[in-house]
């Protein structure tokens, strides 16, 4: 039985990981080409950071939190600097595509790294669904504004039209027109009501969401170098339509609309967790890359650096100016935030143009997405946990062609009928969960000094001892300052709605009480035991709903790796 547990828990050694990839490339007789350069890399942070969220999902993350928002985005940047770290750490030491996957087998042992790379999955693959949506609604709305009608049932999701038919037919039963609803309640009403009906289920699909799909699977497929140029170019026109949207939008700025700075208070910024963790959903898809890198040791820690201090200027910049011309609670549904901002000072002008950018800035983060998910399903078929089919390396192309194929299929048909806002969710909690695994990986690999010697990457080290015990300390006593605190929160337990959420954040506050204990007793480093922390005290305000579907997409994981994968594993 002993045994047994111990073979869940098995590692790969840094120096196996290393030989078996070039025993795999010398057999195949095919590998990746060395392309990427600090440049290609930050290119590539930049356009995975600065997608969907800017000009999607920040306006309902505004009109929750306010102008507050833009703090949220600095302590969500500062989470993601202190992972980033441990990426990079990891990075320096195992210069392998699988990105935290491989991090998490040298580290944690198998099932773990399983576990993993299955969410990993959420983070690139289903998070690219939310891409291809919101790349989708722009693109509709710049063929509008150039004179081309596309029927309302092929631009949307089914679940969203049909919500938004019943909300409308709930409306008109108490009298309320249909012109005095909301954008997203017409469309979607129109949508139903005009989709064609097969056996009696109305046909709704997001048809452009498809297509996008489709062509930027084609361009991954093809090759590293024409997807790296055709990202850098895509990039550039990015930046440079931001640098627009701030410098115009900063003279249209009252600054009246910045009081309150948080109106719904600390739970209305909080609110807006999810949208702003999937802000930064991608930063470490530079790590995905390292087979193609001419010097991953050195180039991968900073890129990852560059493109979070880049896009965290751009998302306060941009929030703060959003905020300043639209007061925040005007902004609830809105789904083009920044072309509805340059409308509301008559700048329709301006609105064309981040609408054009932004389906720019989407096609870039499209395929930043779309090449790292295939890099770590490479990685894991040559560890025997998939089929061989998932390392196959196209001769001429030098890409992995059929892992390539499948993630094209995986994004493109949800993408045709599921919902934004619950793609994200998920998205974000998976994804956050690989940054608690990476961080905690690289506290255990530090255990071992001859793993410190391997690294040619070196996290500042500064003694987490008492700092983390004296933290905790300090976070109980604002939580729960006197006797009336403790007794509201135990009778949380047994009362009310949130009996799940008081169980979840017990349970952080356990697990930073044990972590206190180990940092005094084994003098961990403070840069990724702070990267633990954070990242899970987010993962808290997920909500229990999406800890409830987190735990059943994981449950699935666990079922495949017992199925097939613990079978096939090479170290079987």
């Amino acid at each position: 039985m002993k045994l047994m547990w111990e073979s869940f828990f098995r590692k790969k050694s840094i120096d196996k990981i290393l030989s078996d990839q070039l025993e795999m490339e010398n057999l195949a007789g095919d590998h990746l080409v060395r392309n990427l350069g600090v440049r290609d890399l930050t290119f590539m942070g930049v356009a995975a950071i600065i997608g969907a969220s800017i000009f999607s999902a920040i306006g309902q993350a505004s009109a929750n939190g306010g102008p507050a928002v833009s703090m949220l985005f600095v302590f969500t940047a500062l989470a993601c600097m202190f992972t980033a770290f441990c990426y990079a750490r990891f990075a320096a030491t195992v210069p392998i595509s699988g990105s935290a996957y491989t991090y998490a087998y040298t580290s944690l042992g198998e099932i773990v790294a399983w576990i993993l790379g299955w969410n990993l999955l959420l983070e690139y693959a289903i998070s690219n669904v939310a891409v291809a949506i919101s790349w989708s609604k722009y693109f509709v709305d710049l063929v509008e504004g150039l004179g081309f009608h596309v029927p309302e049932y092929l631009t949307m999701d089914y679940l969203s039209a049909k919500r938004a038919f019943s909300a409308a037919e709930v409306g008109m039963q108490s009298g309320q027109s249909i012109e005095s609803m909301s954008v997203n309640i017409r469309e979607g009403y129109a949508a139903f009501a005009s989709a064609p009906t097969i056996f009696g289920w109305h046909f709704v699909a997001n048809i452009p969401a498809l297509v996008i799909t489709v062509a930027i699977t084609y361009l991954v497929y093809i090759g590293i170098k024409e997807s790296k140029n055709t990202n850098n170019v895509l990039v550039v026109l990015k930046l440079a339509v931001i640098a627009i949207v701030v410098g115009v939008g900063a003279f249209y700025v009252q600054v009246e609309n910045w009081t309150p700075f948080a109106p719904n208070g600390i739970s209305g910024v909080l609110k807006s967790v999810a949208a702003v963790c999937f802000a930064y959903i991608g930063f470490d898809s530079i790590s995905t890359t390292a087979e193609e890198c001419k010097n991953p040791q050195r180039d991968i820690p900073k890129a990852m650096m560059w493109a979070l201090l880049i896009c965290t200027v751009l998302y306060v910049m941009v929030t703060l100016v959003l905020t300043g011309i639209v007061p925040s609670h005007l902004l609830a549904g809105i789904e083009d935030p920044l072309a509805f901002m340059f409308m509301k000072v008559n700048l329709p002008g301006v609105a064309g143009v981040v609408a054009a950018s932004a389906v720019i800035a989407l096609t870039s983060a499209l395929l930043v997405y779309q090449l790292g998910q295939p890099r770590i399903w490479m990685t894991m078929s040559r560890d025997g946990l998939l089929p061989k089919a998932f390392s196959r390396i196209h001769p001429k192309y030098h890409t992995p062609s059929f892992s390539t194929i499948m993630t094209g299929v995986l994004v493109g048909v949800p993408a045709l009928f599921a919902n934004l806002e619950e793609v994200i969710n998920l998205s974000s909690i998976g994804t956050l969960f690989a940054f608690v695994l990476v961080c905690g990986g690289v506290l255990v690999l530090d255990l071992d000094p001859e793993n410190q010697k391997k690294s040619k990457f070196k996290i500042p080290y500064v003694n987490a001892g008492i700092w983390i015990g004296a933290a905790w300390l300090i976070a109980l006593y604002l939580s729960l300052p006197d006797a009336a605190s403790w007794s509201t929160w135990i009778q949380g337990y047994f009362e009310g709605d949130a009996k799940a959420d008081h169980a979840i954040m017990t349970g952080f506050f356990i697990i930073w009480l044990v972590l206190s204990v180990f940092s005094i007793s084994h003098k961990l480093s403070l840069i990724p035991v702070l990267g633990l922390l954070v990242n899970l005290y987010l993962m808290t305000q997920m909500g229990a709903t999406n800890w409830e579907r987190f735990f059943y997409w994981c449950l699935a994981g666990v079922i495949i790796y017992f199925g097939y994968s613990y079978r096939k594993s090479k170290l079987n």
